[in-house]
């Protein structure tokens, strides 16, 4: 592999993400610079999202700062910079600032963002959750919806405030779904005067004919059983077709609401056209077998950025076990072309299942033949959570909120942000 100076090989990585974040370990005992290049200062584990969004957990405890994780690693160069595009003729990365970075090796992890299949329109009404502001802006609504319930004394108005709708059925989607029915019927059930808090309507809409479409057909059903015991209303088969300040109108019919959450859809990074690449449908570079970018050895694409399929022809899924393998491959790909060894092995992901979580004591796990529902998936669901995330100190936290919560019903995080996002929001 080429370089573009006398130093050292230096390998360029835009995302810090699971898949990124994996790609910068795998390097830890190579002798490689390397630059980590974020919008944000900090990683962020997104499957835990929705629980800050939810008032369960604060933003502190499930994101931590990039710099802080390689502070021991002198070789490592974190940036905090918006990318505008590639400059492949001369390999180098162009910032926000006009500068640039140069690379002998790049690896792209950009990720995704929601998607409103082609209705932009949308999003001021139906938020989707994809970074911490997501989960801040979606948690002080829903405060927020319940804060002016309790101010108004139309009974119209105060139906459309405690009305939340969730659009799509994936783990997203079936996640908030029960954490707001559960913040509304245990939590915050004796918190006001004017309002009851339990007369909450959670509606889950999706279009396809069942909820989690990766999951066996029974453990579907059960997860719209278990949803709907729980208070929540599900609504198969039929997609939005309008969101509005007043709501969304589903099979025809308007739905009064004045919280709207998107779970419907994801679409990727500019990666593709930064690198003037074939994309699919969703925006992601179609990738070799190996992760490159077609006619370009030195330049990756992971995570959910890179469109990269299985021997069997299906996509990898968009999930962060998936990303966290790409990035161990990635980096012991390059080791290996840095040391000239060939042999060159594809990628090739091995899944290892399916969890979601439902509300308290209530989720499925798909493990190849191996199908968990209930209080027991619930309990694997934590552990393997709590295990992945960085840090004794961020896997204490998690534990001891969780358990708190569990016990006793309360959710320390209820703070709303009194930002002009929260005072644009129709509950204010």
């Amino acid at each position: 592999m080429e370089k573009t100076s006398g130093k050292r090989h230096h390998v360029v990585v835009v995302g810090a993400g699971f898949g990124g974040l994996d790609v910068v370990n795998g390097f830890s005992d190579a002798d490689v610079d390397i630059t980590i290049i974020d919008r944000r200062n900090y990683h962020l584990f997104q499957p835990l999202l929705y629980q800050v969004a939810g008032a369960s957990l604060s933003t502190s405890e499930i994101a931590w700062p990039i710099r802080y994780l390689f502070r021991n690693r002198r070789n490592v160069l974190t940036l905090m910079a918006e990318v505008q595009g590639v400059d492949i003729e001369a390999r180098q990365v162009n910032l926000d600032n006009g500068s640039s970075v140069g690379y002998d090796t790049l690896v792209l992890a950009t990720g995704a963002t929601h998607a409103y299949f082609g209705r932009d329109e949308w999003e001021p009404y139906a938020p989707g959750l994809k970074t911490l502001e997501d989960a801040a802006t979606i948690r002080g609504r829903i405060l927020s919806a319940f804060e002016g319930a309790e101010r108004t004394g139309d009974p119209l108005t105060r139906a459309a405030l405690q009305t939340f709708v969730i659009i799509g059925g994936g783990p997203t989607g079936v996640e908030l779904a029960g954490t707001i029915s559960e913040l509304a019927k245990d939590t915050l059930a004796h918190d006001f005067r004017s309002i009851a808090p339990r007369d909450t309507r959670v509606v889950l809409i999706e279009a396809g004919a069942r909820l989690l479409p990766a999951f066996p057909e029974k453990l579907s059903d059960y997860t719209r059983q278990a949803l709907e015991k729980i208070g929540v209303e599900v609504a198969l088969g039929s997609p939005v077709t309008e969101c509005s300040s007043d709501g969304v109108i589903v099979a025809g019919k308007q739905l009064k609401a004045k919280t709207i959450i998107w779970a419907a859809g994801v679409q990727a990074s500019p990666a593709a056209r930064w690198l003037g690449a074939e994309s699919d449908r969703a925006g992601r570079v179609i990738v070799e077998p190996d992760l490159t970018v077609p006619g370009h050895p030195d330049i990756f694409v992971i995570g959910d950025t890179a469109a990269s399929k299985m021997s069997d022809g299906k996509f990898v899924p968009g999930i962060a076990p998936a990303a966290k393998q790409q990035g161990k491959y990635v980096a012991k790909l390059i080791k290996r072309r840095l040391k000239g060894k060939g042999g060159e092995e594809p990628f090739n992901y091995k899944h290892q299942g399916n969890l979601a979580t439902i509300g308290r004591s209530l989720a499925v796990i798909h493990m190849g033949r191996l199908k968990l529902r209930g209080a027991i998936a619930w309990w694997i669901w934590k552990l393997a959570h709590i295990y992945f995330l960085i840090g004794a100190r961020n896997r204490l936290s998690v534990a001891l909120s969780w358990a708190w919560n569990h016990s006793v019903g309360y959710r320390g995080s209820r703070l709303i942000m009194r930002t002009s996002e929260y005072r644009k929001h129709p509950g204010e």
